[in-house]
């Protein structure tokens, strides 16, 4: 049991250890919290494009027939939003997918989404963890049924009914990764009238030696595409098109505390309603709320938290700087699927580069950056412990103006930078995040930090 471990978002770990007898261990343990908890409608299970994936779905399935609960899984592998859109609309007790997200694919992992599609706080992950267990399964007449549904057309009519675009004349080159937005997002896109050019659209348990995340260094075959066809946009999702990254003609990859700032001022254009980040996203979203008379709130980071904050404040938009999004109306969980229409509907509204430098023009110039430093996870609390003792009055010949605790150490200075300082909640890192006006200053602020938590390290 010790080998299992519930992160950020889930559990994750590489196939020596994520084997089919933990799985099962797992599965009985959200079989059992879900029974407790008084659950007896069926339950959805989904899975990543991963060599690995499918036949771990079947696993799980297995456990929570043998529980009595009747399953349902997709017809292919499946976005990870799909899941947890199936689970509201059709009124289920939870859902599980099987997925390592980014990950290499060495790696794969299992999420446990509830009744309400947002993602399990720590209260149900704890429960969940405490009732780690070996199977029980029923004799074969008392077990569950299993059932392939359709879990994309329902999505897919959702997300057109949320942004009602008109994309006709706009050309998108999508980017999949190899991974399960094939077919889904590109089709989502298409349905609204975009021209649409598909990139690494084809299913690669092995995401073409490249991990499926979409970071700058990884989607150089989007930008050059983008260029290559004088498109509009290219919209690339990771491994389970949970996340989304854009790249436009002017910027190449686009940050993604820019889309962010884009996305939230073209919603603004037609509605109004606060907007949800976490520590380590740009402020520049707080400056467009000001400028709309709205708020913003700031959580830890980890979609659960952003998710949590949206209830509880109705936001407009929720997200955070590494490309997980929701909007209100929708499932609280991040849907890089419905993020890359609602990107593209922006561009058909107005340019993206366009609309990006209005706001940079309007609100001031941000520079977003972040570094991470190798660091077991044995060792995190105790450098977040010992960093309290040594944080200085200054950090890049700047006063610090105040200090945030919300997750890590939040360093906000007197110029209106800032720098955070927080454990990785799903790698064994302690991640260093910067925002300034400029490149100097942001790359200023690194090496700051850096230097403050490298010898506590």
């Amino acid at each position: 049991m010790d080998a299992i471990s519930f992160g950020t978002d889930g559990w994750r770990a590489t196939l020596d250890t994520f084997t089919d007898e933990r799985v099962r261990i797992v599965g009985q343990a959200v079989a059992d919290y879900l029974a407790e908890e008084g659950y007896d409608d069926p339950v959805v299970i989904g899975y990543d494009a991963r060599q690995s994936s499918e036949g771990f779905a079947d696993t799980l399935a297995d456990v929570f027939t043998g529980n009595g609960f009747d399953v349902l899984l997709p017809k292919r592998d499946c976005p990870t939003p799909l899941v947890a859109y199936a689970i509201v609309d059709r009124g289920l007790s939870g859902g599980l997918m099987i997925t390592a997200s980014h990950n290499p694919p060495e790696y794969n992992g299992v999420k446990f989404i509830p009744a309400d599609g947002a993602p399990a706080l720590p209260e149900v992950t704890d429960a969940v963890a405490e009732r780690l267990a070996e199977p029980r399964l029923r004799p074969e007449d008392e077990r569950g049924t299993v059932r392939r549904v359709d879990l994309v057309t329902p999505h897919a009519e959702r997300a057109r009914e949320l942004v009602d675009a008109d994309l006709s004349g706009l050309t998108v080159v999508h980017d999949a990764m190899h991974g399960s937005g094939r077919g889904v997002t590109d089709e989502l896109l298409r349905s609204a009238g975009a021209e649409v050019l598909n990139v690494r659209d084809d299913r690669d348990p092995e995401f073409g030696g490249t991990p499926p995340e979409p970071s700058a260094e990884n989607l150089e075959p989007l930008v050059e595409a983008v260029e290559k066809y004088d498109a509009d946009l290219g919209v690339a999702n990771d491994g389970d098109a949970d996340r989304v990254a854009f790249v436009t003609p002017e910027r190449g990859h686009l940050d993604e505390n820019l889309f962010f700032a884009a996305a939230y001022d073209h919603l603004l254009e037609s509605d109004s309603g606060p907007a949800i980040r976490t520590v380590s996203t740009t402020f520049l979203i707080d400056r467009i709320a000001e400028a709309n008379d709205e708020q913003v709130f700031e959580t830890a980071v980890g979609f659960k938290w952003v998710a949590a904050a949206m209830a509880e404040h109705d936001a407009l938009m929720g997200g955070e700087e590494s490309g997980g999004f929701s909007i209100r109306g929708h499932v609280r969980e991040k849907d890089g699927v419905l993020m890359g229409l609602l990107g593209a509907a922006a561009t058909a509204a107005e340019p993206m580069d366009d609309r990006v430098d209005r706001l940079l023009d309007t609100h001031g110039d941000i520079v977003a950056d972040k570094i991470g430093l190798d660091c077991p996870d044995s060792e995190k609390e105790r450098v977040i412990s010992e960093l309290d003792d040594v944080l200085p009055d200054q950090i890049a010949d700047r006063d610090i103006a105040e200090v945030v605790t919300l997750d890590g150490f939040k360093l906000l200075l007197e110029d209106g930078s800032w720098l955070l300082v927080r454990p990785s909640g799903t790698e064994p890192k302690m991640r260093i995040y910067a925002e300034a006006s400029s490149r100097e200053r942001a790359d200023a602020l690194l090496a700051a930090g850096r230097e403050l938590v490298e010898p506590i390290i």
